[in-house]
């Protein structure tokens, strides 16, 4: 496994340690720490019934801003449900974030210019379609990668393993991000696979794999760059497979998490928190403050009541809006529907 920061914020073996700028480094640590904030605000709001699914973050900072802040704005993102921090961070505005867990239509509504799709429900299905759109950067001749970030519970989908394969054989480049966050819902990870570990799994499909500390944004931001280096200069795929762990429930829909979490095993993975490493770390360079950080969480808090405020005032959804944006041209049957569904708006 790949470490450069300890628990403890310390650089674990300077040889490992990259060259990245200390404008790069606060980028990190501001962006975790404003989803942080936002993750929580959206707890709430889910539990006030103003916001519908979500799925919390909290833990996984690390691996999902270190993945999307080694990615150029041209590559593309494919996004598992609980991966809505990185293509908001790619672009997506925040008010769409809250309109799709919302179930609002205008929520999936992706500007031109930011290369996301929305968050994949169907488990794995991203794999291959990451893949395929790998193959279209491929055939194009264009110098992007596609990234898809999956769950250690998808890694049992055939899906997985059918991507992977297909990667491997082509050549394609793609990113496969494998977020070890120890329970699919609450299947443990020792009941997903006998193998040693999923980043093993890549040498079946003729790809690179890589386990890395999953809690140490570092590690993940100079994987993910290298990854990407290695895809545009046509060397194939990489699975990366980052240990990590999501502190809260695997979604608001009802999970509880202590019925099959010991609050030992979660004592011991607060304590190697993504944010508090960072932190020291950052600190002992004398690149962050308290002052700094309140600057960020104050930051955050005015801007996600701004997007909140701004979903709010968007209008409700009609049945005829979306028969109206499901295709360019309504068949004969959706015709029908519209104008059954407008007269009876028009009441």
């Amino acid at each position: 496994m790949l470490q450069i920061l300890s628990p403890e914020g310390k650089v674990a073996d300077q040889k490992q340690m990259p060259q990245v700028d200390d404008a790069t480094l606060k980028e990190l640590m501001r962006k975790m720490v404003y989803t942080r904030v936002w993750d929580q605000r959206a707890i709430s709001l889910n539990r006030q019934g103003r916001l519908g699914f979500y799925a919390p973050v909290a833990g996984q900072e690390a691996c999902m801003i270190g993945s999307q802040s080694a990615l150029a704005k041209e590559d593309f993102i494919l996004p598992s449900y609980r991966d809505i921090p990185q293509i908001v961070w790619h672009g997506l505005p925040l008010y769409q974030a809250f309109l799709y867990s919302r179930g609002h239509f205008h929520g999936g509504q992706i500007p031109e210019d930011v290369n996301v799709l929305m968050p994949q429900i169907i488990i794995a299905a991203q794999i291959t379609q990451a893949m395929g759109v790998a193959m279209g950067f491929k055939l194009k001749k264009e110098k992007r990668v596609a990234i898809t970030y999956i769950g250690d519970g998808g890694t049992s989908q055939g899906d997985f393993y059918e991507g992977l394969n297909f990667a491997g054989v082509y050549k394609v480049p793609a990113i496969f991000f494998v977020q070890n966050n120890r329970y699919a819902i609450s299947t443990p990870f020792s009941k997903q696979t006998a193998a040693e570990s999923v980043a093993a799994k890549a040498q079946a499909a003729g790809i690179k794999g890589v386990q890395i500390d999953g809690m140490d944004a570092i590690a993940v931001y100079e994987t993910v760059r290298e990854a990407r280096e290695r895809a545009l200069a046509g060397e194939g795929p990489t699975l990366i497979e980052a240990l990590t762990f999501r502190y809260g429930p695997h979604t608001m829909a009802g999970d509880d998490p202590t019925r099959y979490r010991a609050q030992e095993e979660m004592t011991e993975w607060e304590q190697k928190d993504p944010l508090v490493r960072f932190r020291s770390y950052l600190e002992s360079k004398n690149l962050w403050s308290k002052e700094e950080e309140d600057k960020v969480i104050e930051q955050a808090k005015n801007e996600i009541a701004e997007a909140i405020k701004k979903a709010d005032a968007q209008p409700k959804q009609k049945v005829t809006d979306l028969i109206d944006i499901m295709f360019e041209e309504k068949t004969p049957a959706l015709q029908e529907q519209y104008d059954e569904y407008k007269q009876k708006e028009m009441k």
